[in-house]
């Protein structure tokens, strides 16, 4: 219980020190976790902690060094694998022969071997430090693959001559050949079962995908599982590199990366969380544990009278310089060395190859790896006696992490200011050159019978361009408001010029009508029948028969001309809503709190009001059915939507506007027309609800095989091509939860 309740301590620090750190964001939240973890340690309340450093190794560092190294950009990190395993062997190696050398020199007190066993200890770099502190600060990628590259790589170093000088302590004996070829075995053979058990997994995994064997639940715990496997066998039965293992397996797997589909997106995505979930809860863990162990660590030593607490402090200082002025001329000289990739030659001394040196130095803190390892000296050595200054050993690697880890925090920001709340520009620019061409190809498959399908896809990946646009500064929401306004100010002169046609027939026929009543009124003096006492003559019936049926041909006339009156008026008065709603819409939209443009609209709509009462005044009639305007209505809308298809795609090339916008715009204009017209409910259509689902997962296969191209042509790297494939991939599994 008291096990269990130290683990939910710990788990509560790391869930507050998230809240607490974005507060005080100058402050890296390794630092808050540490803060809290001390706080914890000092606090009498919380149960107290002694740390296994096996378990620790197989507990936390396995899984994270995993999916660091699954998750690292293997192309830069080919890139720059000779600069890291230098960093990694050779100024581990020389970090180790120096620190010795120099502390037992200054203070013969500690004895040469011990001295080495702490300047081993001091050799690895913090892989959980590295990948949290670089988040605050704007690394290039060369800079961060070679510190991601030597973290992972170093720690089977350090722990290596570690375990050498300490035997060399305890025994007083050592045998160089002895050592290397210890050191070669674990090495190699760590990174040799590593590649055979990255092989194995990926034919697993990818076997278990073809048979149909896999299921996202299945698929998380074997991946959760495999880094502690893989620890665990290399490390106690094999007797080679657990650590070096793991990277290398780590490195090696791709099996989420075939067999793209929709179940394969959703058990990506589901394991990208659940890793994500998993390294933050384990990253913070490890701060706050060496949090917590660090004023044991260093009161024993504090607080013993025998040693001067200022001798403690200048050991430290002495370490720290040691280690840094080392890391800065290995670092300075590796990138003399390493040829640019751009220009092909030897880089010279600059200011800039000087700043990047001095980024990789503060970017490389030592962390829990090093207390870890300090912790496990052991108090006697074989002869009996006490291990000679154990604690003072442990003191000076606390306060090492300490001012490393300080030092991190305060000098990358300034070394290298963090840009991460900017989007690469090149990024989103490569992402709607992603979606263009996904446009354009689903633009290439429209048929009569998919049209509206693929038309509602296509305005979606505009607004997703616009989006993009947006964060880059190349696209504004005022643009789109422009052309919205225009678009009102064309329907409102179309509407305008319609209604003034409408009225002008309306006008000729009411004159038509008066006419051909007045013809009526005066016909019966000139067509009255034979009396009895005055009998007609044939002739005289034939033509009065003649004029009956003028009269009747009249009246049918008279007719359907108020037939078509009544069309007309119907037409006016639907015209005239449509008008009103343009100019109300006109006028209450935003143009910058313009005067013009306010006094502009109300002057149209004064304009509008008074034409409409005059003419009501000019005409006055009995009340038309709300139906027959309504349909009116439609068919204008209908018209005027057409007239404006036309008029947007005439803009298309011109340049006044977006073509995302006018795209959008048309169609919407589109499927209004279509709904005027009957032809469309698709939200309410099966058929057409289906062939939206379709045209979407037609458009994000484009979407792949347009990054896979990129990706090939080298216009994007490998990262880039992962996270936008992972965009793609939430959207393939949203759809598909929405099916």
């Amino acid at each position: 219980m008291e096990t269990f309740i130290l683990i939910l301590c710990i788990l509560a620090a790391v869930l507050v020190s998230s809240f607490i750190s974005r507060f005080i964001p100058r402050i890296s939240t390794p630092l808050v976790q540490i803060a809290l973890g001390a706080v914890m340690a000092l606090l009498p309340i919380f149960p107290r902690m002694r740390l296994d450093p096996e378990l620790f190794m197989v507990l936390f560092i396995a899984p994270l060094l995993y999916y660091e190294a699954h998750t690292i950009n293997k192309v830069e990190l080919l890139k720059g694998l000779r600069s890291s395993l230098s960093l990694a062997i050779g100024l581990a190696a020389l970090t180790m022969i120096m620190v010795g050398v120099i502390l037992h020199a200054a203070w013969p007190m500690f004895p040469l071997a011990a001295a080495m066993a702490l300047g081993a200890a001091l050799g690895p770099t913090d892989a959980v430090a590295v990948s949290s502190l670089g988040e605050s600060a704007d690394l290039t990628p060369d800079e961060h693959s070679i510190l991601a590259g030597e973290s992972l790589f170093n720690d089977a170093t350090g722990v290596i001559g570690f375990q050498f000088a300490i035997l060399a302590t305890v025994t007083g004996s050592f045998s160089l050949p002895r050592a290397l070829g210890e050191f070669l075995l674990e090495f190699v053979g760590g990174i040799g079962f590593g590649l055979i058990m990255g092989f194995v997994v990926n034919w697993l995994f990818e076997s278990a995908r073809r048979l149909g064997w896999e299921t996202t639940t299945t698929r998380i715990l074997l991946e959760l599982f495999l880094p502690f496997l893989i620890y665990m066998v290399g490390q106690n039965i094999l007797h080679v590199s657990g650590v070096l293992a793991v990277v290398s397996t780590g490195l090696l797997v791709r099996f989420d990366h075939t067999g793209v589909g929709p179940n394969t997106s959703k058990a990506n995505i589901v394991s990208s969380s659940v890793w994500k979930v998993l390294s933050f809860s384990l990253n913070g863990a490890v701060f706050v544990l060496l949090g917590m162990l660090l004023p044991a660590a260093m009161g024993t030593s504090w607080r013993d009278r025998r040693v001067s607490n200022w001798m403690l402090v200048a050991t430290i200082t002495l370490v720290c310089l040691t280690v840094i002025v080392l890391r800065f001329l290995w670092t300075a000289s590796v990138l003399i060395f390493t040829k640019d990739h751009e220009t092909g030659s030897r880089r010279r001394i600059t200011s800039k190859l000087l700043r990047s040196a001095a980024v990789m130095t503060f970017g490389g803190p030592k962390g829990t790896i090093t207390l870890s390892l300090a912790l496990t000296i052991p108090y006697m050595t074989d002869d009996g006696s006490v291990f000679p200054m154990r604690s003072e050993l442990i003191f000076v690697a606390a306060g090492v992490i300490i001012v490393t880890l300080v030092l991190a925090n305060f000098a990358l920001p300034l070394l290298a200011p963090s840009q991460s709340s900017e989007v690469p520009a090149q990024q989103v620019e490569k992402s709607i050159k992603v979606l263009r061409g996904t446009v354009r190809e689903l633009s290439s498959r429209i048929t009569d019978e998919n049209r509206l399908a693929i038309q509602q896809v296509i305005k979606q990946y505009n607004h997703r361009i616009a989006k993009l646009k947006s964060r880059i500064g190349q696209y504004s929401p005022k643009d789109f408001q422009d052309l919205q306004v225009q678009t009102m100010e064309w329907e409102q002169d179309y509407m305008e010029e319609r209604l003034s046609r409408i009225e002008e027939a309306q006008d000729q026929l009411e004159e038509r009508i008066k006419n051909e009543n007045a013809s009526i009124e005066q016909a019966p003096a000139s067509a009255q029948p034979a009396t009895e006492a005055e009998p007609s003559t044939e002739a005289e019936t034939v033509a009065d028969r003649d004029a009956d049926a003028q009269l009747i041909d009249r009246r049918s006339d008279r007719g359907d001309d108020q037939e078509e009156l009544l069309n007309l008026r119907s037409q006016e008065q639907a015209a005239r809503r449509i008008l009103s709603t343009i100019s109300g819409s006109l006028f209450h939209l935003d143009r910058g709190g313009e005067l013009r443009w306010r006094a502009y609209t109300a002057r149209r709509r004064l304009r509008g009001l008074l034409h409409s009462q005059f003419h009501r005044l000019k005409h006055m009639t009995q009340p038309i059915d709300k139906d027959r305007v309504f349909v009116a209505g439609r068919h204008l809308q209908a018209e005027m939507n057409h007239f404006l298809i036309e008029k947007l795609y005439s803009e298309l090339g011109k340049g006044r506007f977006k073509t995302e916008d006018l795209l959008n715009t048309i169609i919407n204009h589109q499927m209004i027309e279509s709904s005027a017209e009957g032809k469309t409910e698709y939200a309410g259509m099966p058929a057409v609800r289906d062939q939206v689902e379709e045209a979407k997962r037609e458009g994000y296969a484009i979407e792949l095989g347009q990054i896979q191209d990129m990706v090939e042509s080298g216009e994007i790297s490998r990262t880039t091509a992962r996270k936008m494939r992972r965009n793609v991939y939430v959207m393939q599994v949203d759809a598909d939860s929405a099916l």
